[in-house]
């Protein structure tokens, strides 16, 4: 499963084998590696490293107009470059971004959050990770700028390729933005190494688990009002771990209820293992990678009935309709009352998370890489 999802096609002409084998120099942004914790944070880091890892003979650099850590071990393929050098170059997507292209002789730029360069001066990737900033403005308060912005650089055709992660979100982009099929490649994300069964904290209550920003996407209200429902019958609390972002409203505190903020992603797998179930009742979601970390750590998973969710998730967790309150009661119950169904749960979830890697997901992202350098130089 996902040797070669769908878009990605074999390697057609000798001119392709070539470029699968040639050395290349890439750079990646790597704006999201200054923020604390996310889903696209994870995505460059991972991805960033697994790269270097199994392509020893290209060279990576990361590059932002930001200060960021790079929190990836020392590898001599991996390099950071630098922000903006002077006024002009503060203009970072058009012109500080180019020139330290230039300056380094990069061949592909890859965009890990929705946005190319301005001028499609080397051929160019860019990663779409869902639509939800066109579903809602009411999920992303500050995503005017992708907004306004990525539809333009679709449009234009400034990202010669396009990376999604789940077939889900290849469909909706190439429907929204009238994207031709072969410029639209899908590559699942993998749960990182760190993520394996763990012991479980021996002291303190059951509890369920909710890993991931607190944002309205999320639909974090409802899964607190379900849980009160069911903590009415059972002593069993509910621990969310992770960064409140700015537009999503404090949770006042209550009995049961444990806030655990950002959490160190060392603790995580021991969480993810002790809890009764991991719950995950996004409205919508590009692929919802801490589900698979769920199942990788061999956690039963409750989780909404997402397209892409499901497409992840096989049939190794349970899925519910989002707005669906009382199912939502009866699934949590059902995780207390039948620790039969839930072992049989579990041992689906470790086997289906092995099948995605960032090893794989690096693989197939060099061949989308290569399919921009080929794509470029048939245009000129």
């Amino acid at each position: 499963m996902w040797d070669r999802p769908p878009g990605v096609s074999a390697p057609r002409d000798n001119m392709n084998a070539k470029l699968s084998n040639k050395m290349l120099k890439i750079a990646l942004d790597a704006t999201p590696l200054t923020v604390a914790s996310g889903g696209v944070r994870r995505y460059t880091e991972e991805l960033s490293r697994a790269l270097a890892e199994n392509f020893p003979g290209d060279e990576f650099w990361l590059l932002s107009d930001q200060r960021f850590d790079p929190s990836a071990p020392a590898l001599t393929n991996l390099k950071t470059g630098h922000g903006p050098r002077n006024m002009l170059e503060r203009r970072w997507w058009l012109w500080g971004l180019q020139a330290e292209i230039s300056r380094l002789g990069i061949h592909v730029f890859h965009g890990t959050d929705f946005s190319v360069p301005y001028l499609p001066v080397r051929p160019s990737v860019m990663t779409l990770h869902d639509l939800s900033p066109w579903m809602d403005p009411g999920w992303h308060i500050e995503g005017d700028r992708v907004r306004n912005r990525t539809p333009m650089l679709l449009r234009l055709g400034l990202a010669t390729m396009i990376i999604t992660p789940s077939e889900t979100v290849r469909r909706q982009a190439m429907e929204r933005f009238h994207l031709q099929d072969d410029r639209v490649i899908a590559i699942p994300l993998a749960a990182a190494s760190l993520f394996r069964p763990a012991p479980a904290p021996r002291e303190g209550p059951p509890y369920f688990l909710y890993v991931g920003t607190l944002e309205p996407r999320k639909n974090l209200h409802l899964l607190i009002e379900v849980w009160r429902e069911v903590r009415k019958q059972y002593p069993v609390d509910l621990i969310l771990a992770g960064r409140r972002r700015a537009d999503f409203p404090e949770i006042e505190s209550e009995p049961g209820l444990r806030l655990l903020g950002l959490t160190a992603e060392d603790e995580l797998p021991k969480l993810y293992s002790g809890a009764v179930a991991s719950v995950y009742p996004s409205y919508y979601e590009g692929f919802g990678l801490p589900v698979l970390e769920a199942l990788q750590c061999g956690a039963a998973v409750i989780a909404s009935r997402d397209a892409a969710i499901s497409e992840a998730a096989g049939d190794a967790a349970f899925l519910v309709d989002v707005a669906d309150k009382r199912a939502w009661v009866e699934a949590l119950r059902a995780a207390i009352e039948q620790p039969d169904r839930i072992q049989a749960m579990q041992k689906k979830a470790v086997a289906r998370a092995a099948q995605f890697s960032w090893s794989k997901t690096a693989r197939l992202t060099r061949e989308v890489y290569g399919q921009a350098v080929a794509r470029s130089r048939k245009k000129s």
